[in-house]
């Protein structure tokens, strides 16, 4: 037979020591979960800096350019960031902070967001994060003094090339020698005496107008045109006879050759299918005209580019047609 089972009643000072015991067990289960929930959210450790002197061309922007230039490079600037400018680095974007600090990446944010230890952000912010080793060598340029050509702002043209200067008047050399007759001999003669050589002798008249021939015509004068300038007795007997040179029909078909060097002219197609082109000679003689009528460059060359639609086919149908 069953014994009836009886419920023991523990006396009040062993209730409380119950008591006591649940609640410091609720308390240490409660300050373990605390512990592990913090140890879970501590942030990962950044890579460290690559142990090598890194260098920005080699190293740094090959890596910017597949991952973030897209976006923060010379065509767009997302929140006003771009990072292969030095000086907008060290600004910092819309956020209002710098993206790096010099020498020291760890606290760097951009280092911070590329290793995803910043909770809101995520850069890039599709495909994959950057590598282990590639957060290594930004860390690195970093604490290595953020070296990367063209300083804090663009590069700037140092040359000292007379066509990338701006227009200024010269101070002409000061050449009291009555050989020089104008300011450019001053600076022929200035160069003359740099290298310790004389001027040559002045051209006599036969000579001068062979000269001025060869180069303006490309062709020799006549043995009248000659007579005629040698016995021309005014002082402005060479100025009248630059004049009628630049006059000549000539004139346009010497200078124009090197025209039609540069848009590949030709009378057939050439290289294996050489064929003529019939109608060539009329975009030529248009060229021909157009300087012997000293037409200005900027109309010159509308017409070529836009002249079926300003009524001169014939300057448009060689390089459009």
């Amino acid at each position: 037979m069953n014994t009836p089972r009886t419920t023991r009643i523990d006396s009040p000072a062993s209730l409380r020591c119950s008591i006591v015991s649940v609640t410091a067990t609720a308390g240490l289960l409660w300050l373990l979960a605390t512990v592990t929930t913090h140890v879970e959210a501590a942030e990962p450790a950044l890579p460290a800096a690559l142990d090598r002197a890194v260098e920005y061309e080699r190293d740094v922007l090959p890596l910017l350019e597949a991952h973030c230039l897209d976006c923060h490079g010379a065509d767009e600037q997302q929140s006003g960031l771009r990072l292969d400018r030095r000086g907008s680095l060290l600004r910092g974007g819309d956020l209002g902070q710098p993206a790096v600090a010099v020498g020291n990446s760890a606290e760097s944010f951009l280092i911070r967001v590329v290793a995803g230890l910043e909770a809101d952000l995520k850069m890039p912010p599709e495909g994959d994060s950057l590598a282990a080793d590639e957060i290594a060598v930004l860390r690195a340029w970093i604490d290595q003094g953020l070296k990367m050509p063209g300083g804090d702002e663009p590069q700037r043209l140092t040359t000292d090339h007379w066509s990338f200067q701006p227009l200024a008047e010269p101070s002409v050399p000061e050449a009291a020698d009555p050989w020089c007759t104008n300011s450019i001999d001053g600076y022929i003669l200035a160069k003359l005496r740099e290298k310790q050589l004389a001027p040559s002798a002045a051209a006599d008249r036969p000579m001068l107008i062979r000269r001025l021939y060869l180069d303006v015509l490309g062709l020799l004068p006549g043995e009248d045109d000659i007579a005629e300038f040698v016995t021309d007795k005014r002082p402005d007997a060479y100025e009248r006879l630059v004049d009628r040179v630049l006059s000549s029909p000539r004139y346009g078909e010497r200078w124009t050759r090197h025209w039609l060097d540069v848009v590949r002219f030709a009378d057939t197609n050439g290289f294996e299918t050489n064929t003529p082109r019939p109608n060539a000679f009329h975009y030529r003689d248009w060229v021909i005209r157009s300087l012997n009528e000293d037409k200005p460059y900027d109309r010159f060359a509308f017409e070529q580019i836009a002249g079926d639609a300003a009524g001169v086919d014939v300057a448009t149908g060689f390089l459009v047609g």
